[in-house]
């Protein structure tokens, strides 16, 4: 006679799908990746345009509507968020900052957990170097990705290239499942 409790089969994730955000307020770059065990391959990317003639309010709730509806559309398991840094334009910076906030908001909205990475640590896990150019961090993620070309728009590829720094994490598989789990 067996008393015990038998657990049901454990499922590790075989892959996850990681939401890349390059804020900005007049262009936010998003990328969508999938991490596989055979490597990362890109799901979606480009830019989100607000229009500057309209009021910041305007504008923060236009950026959350599309970041919104992207997060429905691919359910990712994380987002990767490039980390504000102090810039020498303080408006740049502000701004910068704002849409960040509504990039965090929409994830705790979905219940997606975030991660935040700096400009240079983002660089130095693509690129193998933290003052990595616009143009070597486009070349790193088309090769990384397999892209047939680079990407057109530097906001899209630094967003593709913050999720890469994310799924090359060490603890990113077992982060994403701990997520899933407490889902």
């Amino acid at each position: 006679m067996f008393l015990g409790h038998v657990a049901g089969p454990v499922y590790a994730p075989k892959h996850m799908f990681v939401l890349g955000i390059d804020p900005g307020l007049s262009v936010c770059g998003y990328g969508v990746i999938e991490h596989l065990a055979s490597g990362d391959r890109a799901i979606a990317a480009g830019v989100m345009r607000t229009d500057g003639s309209r009021s910041v309010a305007e504008r923060l709730n236009e950026l959350h509507r599309d970041l919104s509806a992207l997060t429905s559309e691919h359910q990712p398991e994380a987002m990767a968020i490039e980390q504000t840094f102090t810039n020498r334009n303080l408006m740049t910076a502000i701004s910068v900052g704002r849409a960040s906030g509504v990039a965090l908001l929409v994830a705790a909205q979905a219940g997606i957990p975030v991660f935040e990475y700096t400009p240079s640590a983002v660089k130095a896990a693509v690129a193998g170097y933290g003052g990595a150019s616009k143009d070597q961090i486009r070349y790193a993620v088309a090769s990384r990705l397999r892209l047939p070309a680079e990407p057109e728009q530097a906001d899209a590829a630094d967003a593709l290239a913050v999720a890469l720094c994310h799924s090359q994490q060490g603890k990113g598989m077992a982060r994403i499942k701990a997520a899933t789990e407490a889902r």
